[in-house]
């Protein structure tokens, strides 16, 4: 990779994360993070507002922009596989909104190579959520952007049914399986709840705001610290929140 594509895709990494270790970007780019410190250097002294330091981390100072960038044709027809894949899994507003996007992608691209990524054969039947699985997928998705609770009717794999006010924190794909990450106010404790076991579902006027031991954050190093103890895998870091 020459210098200056190395430079770029390095500003690119480091605007599309929060925080971004020497480490990481090493990794991604094939590099040394001596070789990292050096180029993050380099760019500080032409002006990119780089913030952070060595052993710390990187972020990208609000207001710097580049260039609108271009897809090469098999960056394009990856998106078209994700597109595909993932409109049978997510909620109706989420479909609709991957099917515009996806849409503005292809119609920048040179004629050839939007031919190219629409021709990719690789497709996703319609096999996925039922319209009413998809709506209530949808109601969860917007309750946890709104910090809204929620009132769950539920029954476990026995059959048992309960009610549940909870916070919703988080919605997770299992592979065919969609389940919401909670902080249960009946069990004081972190619960997940499958949304095929759900019977009814109902956004609460009462919105929510970050206790300590009640977050997202802390359910996720609870459940890291489990699969430490009982020497399970650890957890992929792609499938975590950033």
């Amino acid at each position: 990779m020459r210098r200056a594509d190395r430079l770029f895709q390095l500003v690119q990494l480091i605007r599309g994360r929060r925080l971004t270790t020497a480490a990481f970007l090493a990794q991604r780019l094939e590099v040394s993070e001596r070789t990292v410190y050096r180029d993050v250097a380099d760019l500080q002294h032409q002006g990119v507002p780089i913030e952070g330091e060595a052993g710390v981390g990187y972020r990208l100072g609000a207001g710097f922009e580049l260039p609108p960038l271009m897809f090469t044709q098999e960056e394009a027809a990856a998106l078209v596989a994700a597109a595909r894949l993932a409109q049978s899994w997510v909620d109706p507003a989420l479909a609709r909104n991957i099917e515009t996007g996806l849409g503005k992608i292809l119609s920048v691209l040179p004629p050839a190579a939007r031919v190219g990524a629409e021709a990719l054969a690789l497709y996703a039947p319609a096999l996925g959520l039922d319209e009413l699985m998809r709506t209530r997928l949808q109601i969860l998705r917007e309750a946890v952007q709104a910090r809204q609770k929620l009132r769950l009717h539920y029954h476990d794999v026995s059959g048992d049914a309960s009610e549940r006010i909870v916070r919703p924190l988080g919605c997770f794909y299992w592979g065919k399986v969609w389940t919401l990450s909670t902080w249960c106010e009946l069990r004081g404790d972190f619960r997940g709840f499958r949304l095929d076991r759900m019977d009814a579902v109902e956004r609460l006027p009462e919105r929510f705001r970050d206790e300590p031991g009640k977050t997202l954050a802390d359910m996720l190093r609870q459940l890291k610290a489990q699969h430490a103890a009982e020497g399970l895998p650890p957890l992929q870091k792609s499938s975590l929140p950033p």
